[in-house]
């Protein structure tokens, strides 16, 4: 996953943040159900916990440009709990029918 926009040449002030990167902090948001700036926050300490110095896109950038991105949590039902995983290597979920929704890579 990029984190950072590539600049795509368009006129006036270029992206920060790939489409990526806010498309992962709004499934963050539609996964536990936060209001935006409760996001932010979180979204913010988790570079941190893989000792990573991104910078993640501020309540501003999200609420401008969450009008854009489409995100889609299919519904499913599981027996056990679900987990869910944040390491270096991405996000992952754990529990019946496990399956791996970002792998981001710097």
């Amino acid at each position: 996953m990029t984190w950072l926009a590539p600049h795509d040449g368009s006129p006036g002030r270029p992206a920060v943040f790939s489409d990526a990167a806010i498309r992962f902090c709004l499934t963050i948001k539609v996964l536990f159900k936060l209001p935006l700036r409760q996001t932010t926050g979180m979204v913010a300490s988790m570079p941190g916990l893989a000792n990573l110095d991104w910078t993640v896109p501020d309540y501003s950038t999200l609420c401008r440009r969450q009008k854009t991105p489409a995100v889609q949590i299919p519904c499913r039902r599981a027996n056990g709990p679900l987990n869910l995983l944040v390491d270096s290597t991405g996000i992952k979920f754990l529990g019946g029918g496990a399956l791996s929704w970002f792998a981001s890579k710097p």
